[in-house]
């Protein structure tokens, strides 16, 4: 039962009575930013720590809608279901680049940070992820121009512009902030899909090296502007090697989490295709993390629509095995799609076909809700 490993994270961490910097017990595990907030190094820990006991379950926009509704403070559609929230929620920071009030999905910015608080103060989780413009032409992020990336490097023509948005970023980053005044710790996913070539950042649209020097001034330039309460993850799409994976990897120093994204598609309706891979990925990406001491994770995936009413226990669960990953994060539920005449979402909702599997999912002993990361205290 679910409870089983809540009282076993207990006697463990309650009972020892440690502070933040006790639990630290791998002198290997460091962040790459040197002068993070002692908030986002016990993080740090806890994901670690967190990650031997289980998996999180994580939901990008939990908090602001569902399928069928927007907005009802306190309601989201997995507390729905199984009475608990993500241990995890996703955000993206798209449209702060060009001041507007709404990010990408249309979420008021303030109601953004009102989420991040509210659901901090309860213990969860928050990851953000940035769907910016792109800088050379002013189109969506997935307007792929070639060399549009290097426009933003050190003697670019549009480096001075991207700068300022870097500047906006730091601003709201730094705007997070607990009741007592501390930085909330981020998991922060810039440039993601890296190898996927529809993002102006994506492989093909800029050559390795052009993208770690991306990386590196992004990392740099944030803590120049004393953003220190994030935890930066690297993340791919499909890839089918370690050097595949790696070959735009700016260096251990310069990240703190690796990953991958992964969807399932209709056609391939009884997952097969997906199982096989999710775990061949995730062999890849766990040598590599456990060689260099980074934590994995799968950043985003889901089903669109859910039509498997036996998706989470047979096909998603199954994908991951015995892995040790730090969290999936299923995508958002936004529901009607007028433009595409179809329902989108990616995680279950009241009356859902795969509803009654999701609580099944939920009682599993290693996927982790807030109830359960909530044990541990940062």
């Amino acid at each position: 039962m679910k409870k089983n490993i809540i009282t076993f994270i207990a006697a463990i961490f309650i009972g020892s009575s440690c502070s933040s910097k006790q639990i630290i017990t791998n002198t290997n595990l460091s962040l790459s930013d040197k002068k993070a907030t002692p908030e986002t190094v016990a993080l740090y820990q806890k994901l670690h720590q967190l990650a031997q006991k289980g998996y999180m379950f994580g939901h990008q926009d939990d908090l602001a809608y569902g399928v069928n509704w927007k907005y009802e403070n306190g309601r989201s559609d997995i507390k729905d279901v199984v009475g608990d929230y993500p241990a995890v929620y996703g955000w993206d920071l798209a449209g702060l680049e060009k001041d507007s009030p709404d990010n990408i999905d249309g979420i008021p910015f303030t109601k953004m940070t009102q989420y991040i608080k509210e659901s901090h103060e309860r213990g969860g989780i928050t990851t953000i992820s940035w769907h910016f413009d792109n800088p050379a032409t002013g189109k969506s992020a997935w307007d792929n121009t070639p060399n549009s990336l290097k426009t933003v490097l050190p003697g670019g023509e549009n480096h001075q512009k991207f700068t300022v948005w870097l500047d906006k970023a730091a601003h709201y980053l730094l705007s997070l902030k607990d009741k007592k005044g501390k930085h909330i710790p981020i998991l922060f996913r810039p440039y993601h899909e890296l190898t996927g070539g529809w993002f102006w950042w994506g492989k093909g649209n800029c050559t390795p090296e052009e993208f770690k020097s991306l990386w590196k001034f992004t990392f740099e330039y944030l803590q120049k502007k004393g953003v220190h309460n994030l935890i930066y993850i690297y993340n791919t799409s499909s890839f089918s090697s370690k050097e595949d994976f790696l070959a735009s990897y700016p260096s251990d120093n310069y990240a703190d989490m690796i990953s991958f994204d992964t969807y399932q598609n209709n056609d391939d309706k009884d997952g097969k295709k997906f199982i096989e891979e999710v775990q061949s990925q995730l062999k890849i990406i766990n040598e590599i993390g456990t060689k260099q001491h980074k934590l994995i994770a799968i950043a985003e995936a889901g089903y669109e629509a859910i039509p498997d009413p036996k998706w989470w226990t047979g096909t998603l669960d199954k994908a991951i095995g015995d892995y040790k990953i730090s969290y999936v994060l299923l995508w958002r539920n936004h529901g009607w799609q007028e433009k595409e005449q179809k329902m989108h979402y990616y995680a279950p909702y009241k009356g859902q076909v795969s509803e009654k599997d999701f609580l099944d999912f939920y009682n599993l002993n290693r996927t982790l809700f807030e109830k359960d990361i909530n044990i541990i205290k940062n």
